[in-house]
């Protein structure tokens, strides 16, 4: 119900205010709403040439040989048709049409490869029967995390893979896990479309993004020349590791669980070890070696765990041929449930997408940022962690928004600046919220997520507050 109230209010307070500035002036179109792609100049005015006859202005868009011309920071062009055009900013997303077209080439089409492939790879775990002792093994610490889940339940192994795959910073290979762990848990629900306290634990943990190796991040760094690019990952790894240990403290409160006991406690502890261990070993490294070993061990870990399910199928091949099948066709077969999977997610994609597109390009987020950025300035907040804060509050909306606010940080403040660091572990230790929610949970066709939203919101807040404090602390 949360997420339906904020699509629909979305929608309408969006829309509602484009068309107040229109009708007041203080916009000249409506067209950048709908048309239009991120970056693309803004037209505030036009003009017919005729208008402008005599003037040096038209004699200057004639000679341009592009029939482009800038006075000031006002870029004005002449077309082929004689009218002039003023152009002043840039758009904020791509409009309704252009956010329906990348939706689908540039983030469904290759979802669903990524599907096709690592679902192939899981029904290979599934016929194998490794997925059950995975399950088995992780039963003692899971039960007890999710309650509501049968002992072994085959979630627990999707599950798994889903946080290594996020541990390692392999966002693309995360993805198929967690939609077959929502599926898996889906099968238990009583209500089909109301979120399961298991689904609701999983998606928070899953968005909380514990993270070891930002590997994009510090690529995006080198980009802007960073002195030390990988610089902000032990920032990073704590910050997702206390936005970690909120989701799961928060959720267990919210359903009652007891955290307190001796299996729990010792996974915690098992990966604060792990954590530190790798922390401390890589901030032994430097440059380009601590670049090298980060990008080696991410992509190397995923091989691996490839490697070992295709071998492991391999040994228990009898299991496969007791079936009336081989490892081929039963990776064929798993690979169906990608394009399925991939068919049902995309209306909830699509709907997500382009409301968060109206409502950048209205200019009402931009409002609430500044808004965001006033408060924080009375209460004497340091500045140059206030032009950090547009990450911060545009990640849990768009990914690709939060890393354009990034990249400008970066090059406007510099990459080894506070403002420039902050923004890298703004937009490495958190989760796109609301596509998150919609991806998720509209592959299972769950519509009541409960209090999902509230907690992930809540949980995002502390990343960002854990980010601050880590980042002024450690630089």
């Amino acid at each position: 119900m949360a997420l339906s109230r904020f699509w629909t209010f979305i929608l309408i307070l969006s829309i509602g205010w484009a068309v107040a500035m229109l009708a007041t002036g203080r916009s000249h179109s409506l067209g950048v709403l709908v048309n239009g792609s991120q970056g693309d100049p803004i037209v505030v005015a036009e003009l017919d040439s005729v208008a402008l006859s005599g003037t040096p202005l038209l004699g200057r868009l004639k000679a341009a040989e592009d029939g482009r011309v800038m006075l000031g920071d006002t870029l004005v062009t002449l077309d082929h048709g004689g009218i002039v055009r003023y152009n002043h900013g840039t758009q904020a997303a791509d409009g309704l049409f252009e956010t329906c077209k990348a939706t689908v080439m540039d983030l469904w089409l290759p979802l669903i490869g990524y599907l096709t492939f690592f679902c192939g790879l899981m029904n290979l775990l599934v016929d194998s029967r490794a997925m059950e002792k995975l399950a088995r093994f992780l039963s003692p610490v899971f039960k007890r995390i999710f309650p509501d889940l049968p002992a072994e339940h085959p979630a627990y192994g999707y599950m798994t893979l889903n946080f290594a795959a996020n541990f390692l910073g392999l966002d693309n290979a995360a993805t198929p896990f967690g939609l077959k762990a929502m599926e898996s848990m889906q099968a238990n629900n009583t209500s089909p479309a109301r979120a399961t306290n298991s689904q609701i634990m999983f998606l928070c943990l899953h968005a909380a993004g514990l993270t070891l190796l930002p590997t994009s991040i510090i690529g995006y760094r080198a980009a802007m020349g960073a002195a030390n690019p990988s610089d902000i990952m032990i920032p990073m790894i704590v910050t997702s590791f206390i936005g970690t240990l909120a989701a799961l403290l928060f959720v267990s409160i919210r359903q009652r669980i007891n955290l307190l006991n001796l299996p729990v406690m010792l996974f915690v502890v098992g990966i604060s070890v792990v954590i530190g261990g790798l922390m401390v070993w890589i901030s032994q490294l430097a440059g380009a070696t601590k670049v090298h070993f980060t990008d080696n061990l991410g992509n190397g870990m995923l091989l691996l765990i490839i490697l070992l399910i295709v071998a492991y199928a391999y040994r228990h091949e009898k299991l496969f041929t007791a079936k009336g099948t081989n490892m081929f066709d039963s990776f064929i077969e798993g690979s169906k449930d990608g394009w399925t999977t991939g068919l049902r997610v995309l209306p909830y994609m699509i709907a997500m997408l382009c409301a968060l597109s109206i409502f950048r390009n209205s200019g009402l987020m931009g409002i609430v940022m500044d808004g965001f950025s006033t408060v924080l300035a009375f209460f004497h907040v340091d500045r140059e962690i206030i032009d950090a804060v547009p990450v911060a509050l545009m990640r849990p909306f768009s990914a690709g928004g939060a890393r354009g606010f990034m990249l400008d940080a970066m090059k406007t403040y510099g990459a080894d600046s506070l403002t420039g660091r902050l923004s890298s572990i703004l937009q490495g230790a958190a989760e796109t919220t609301f596509y998150v929610i919609a991806l998720y949970f509209g592959a299972v066709n769950v519509k009541d997520t409960r209090y999902t939203l509230g907690i992930m919101l809540l949980v995002d807040l502390v990343c960002v507050l854990a980010a601050i404090a880590v980042c002024v602390v450690y630089f």
